[in-house]
């Protein structure tokens, strides 16, 4: 499969599996442990139905893997389970080139002259 497409969210996505909070905060286990899913809902501000579709075409292209928790420490917290989502080796080694690679087409996007439509002029 091919590598996904670099939208926004997907960067967002990306950057927050990298470790990388919307704020620049460092997430210490994003890389280790991974994010459980509402969580990463939190984090991005993507609503579930943007985020999940998201989530499984990176699972798809092997960028993104997907698990559940064991029962034992979801029944010791008293809650569901959770699905945590990590990045692949795959993922991690591609995922800071292709949002290095978007960010380099953004700033060249800036830096060209925005195109303006030609209005013919009225007839004097």
């Amino acid at each position: 499969m091919t590598d996904p497409k670099m939208t926004e969210h997907t960067q967002t996505v990306l950057r927050i599996l990298l470790g990388r909070g919307p704020d620049g905060e460092r997430i210490p286990t994003a890389l280790t442990h991974g994010i459980y899913g509402l969580e990463l809902a939190n984090l991005s501000g993507l609503p579930n139905g943007t985020l999940f579709p998201l989530l499984e075409r990176l699972r798809r292209a092997d960028w993104v893997e997907r698990y559940w928790e064991d029962d034992e420490t979801a029944e010791a917290e008293g809650r569901p389970r959770r699905r945590y989502f990590r990045l692949t080796s795959k993922g991690a080694e591609r995922a800071p080139l292709a949002l290095a690679h978007a960010m380099a087409e953004h700033a060249a996007e800036g830096a060209l002259p925005r195109r303006t439509r030609h209005v013919p002029r009225a007839a004097s």
